[in-house]
């Protein structure tokens, strides 16, 4: 999944921090890869007073969830023992590795990855107290082998949602609430979609009252008859360039990720989302640690301090998304144009799922579908 990072102007990590506490290096250094605008400054600096007994604070942002994931493979690879002796002295020689960080950020979509390849070690949840805050949709995501082990650490999220032109939708006379809006005659020719098949299979699959995980599509018998009628909906796939259409008008409806959608609202008076009703799909920053590198005090004093509830909801209301603990924010801390997003509604909660990973043959079912209905 191509997430991108959105833009938050200030109060945020816009280049490498470094942050020394007081007194000596007593502790190693806590050295943190995270994706850029996702952990307010104002967090690090109170976390820096929390550490009492000195240490080295390193929170380097990176612009895309998918090169922290390269970094983490990076870190895997063996040395190259036959590399010629001039170049190792040349500066960022191809074949050197930045130093492996304590704890980096991972999108969802690429958890099970990281495990099966061995990137990333179970944390020691002994160490974090206050995972107590996160709610049962919230062990699904971060365990995800039998032995129940703890793979991750989520510090914020948001959801697939629909964005709309409420000028448009004024001349209708009706507002959009749910995927089944998106079938009306009126949005023909009128909508853009998410050029993904798991999101745009997905959402139909919700109309129809399934899961978004759904392995069996072939039982499933109005499925392809759906997506035909949606396709003739659809003005254009795109994954990157959903918004822009939207913004001149050659749209009137676009489906994406919230966090790429909020920064339009903010900016745009005339747009406003929706959470559809049935439920939809979450997408979740987790913090995740390394193979490989040794237990850190400060790595684990830095999880417990995003869980505590004060953290998370101040991380929350300064990057604009989601806490992932239960009833942090109340609707008079939202700008009231962001509240039905950011203010988590239990039922559709409840309804919505995370993209799980699925048996490759499988997703070659989602992909080859998606394929022959964008031709039909």
């Amino acid at each position: 999944m191509n997430r991108r990072s959105f833009l938050l102007g200030t109060s945020t990590l816009a280049i490498a921090q470094v942050i020394t506490g007081c007194g000596t290096n007593q502790k190693p250094p806590l050295n943190v890869q995270l994706l850029k605008d996702s952990i307010p400054g104002q967090v690090v600096n109170q976390f820096r007073k929390t550490v009492t007994e000195g240490g080295k604070l390193k929170f380097t942002p990176i612009n895309q969830l998918q090169d922290l994931f390269k970094l983490l493979q990076t870190w895997q690879k063996p040395q190259i023992n036959n590399q010629q002796v001039w170049t190792r002295y040349i500066p960022f020689s191809q074949n050197e590795k930045s130093p492996t960080a304590n704890l980096v950020t991972l999108g969802d979509h690429w958890l099970q990855a990281a495990i099966n390849q061995k990137l990333i070690q179970p944390l020691e949840t002994a160490n974090i107290k206050n995972l107590v805050n996160l709610n049962e949709k919230w062990q699904q995501i971060i365990k995800r082998d039998a032995q129940g082990k703890i793979w991750a650490v989520p510090y914020s999220w948001g959801n697939t949602v629909i964005i709309y032109n409420q000028e448009k939708f004024q001349q209708l006379g009706w507002k959009p609430t749910d995927w089944s809006d998106l079938w009306r005659s009126e949005l023909q020719n009128r909508i853009s979609l998410l050029n993904h098949p798991r999101e745009v299979i997905g959402l139909v699959l919700k109309k129809l009252g399934k899961s978004y995980n759904t392995e069996n599509l072939n039982q499933i018998s109005s499925l392809e008859s759906e997506l035909k009628t949606l396709n003739q909906q659809v003005k254009f796939y795109d994954s990157k360039n959903y918004l822009e259409p939207l913004i001149t008008g050659d749209t009137w409806l676009a489906v994406g990720w919230s966090g790429e959608i909020i920064p339009v609202i903010s900016r745009y008076q005339k747009f406003a989302a929706v959470v559809p009703q049935s439920g939809t799909a979450i997408w979740a920053n987790l913090w995740v640690n390394p193979t490989g590198v040794s237990s850190n005090s400060l790595a684990y004093q830095w999880l417990d301090f995003c869980l505590q509830p004060k953290t998370s909801k101040q991380i929350a209301l300064l990057t604009k998304s989601n806490s992932p603990i239960e009833n942090t924010i109340v609707a008079g801390d939202i700008n009231k144009r962001l509240q039905n997003l950011l203010l988590t509604d239990p039922e559709i909660f409840a309804k919505s799922e995370f993209l799980l990973p699925l048996p490759p043959a499988v997703m070659k079912e989602y992909e080859d579908l998606f394929i022959k209905i964008k031709k039909s």
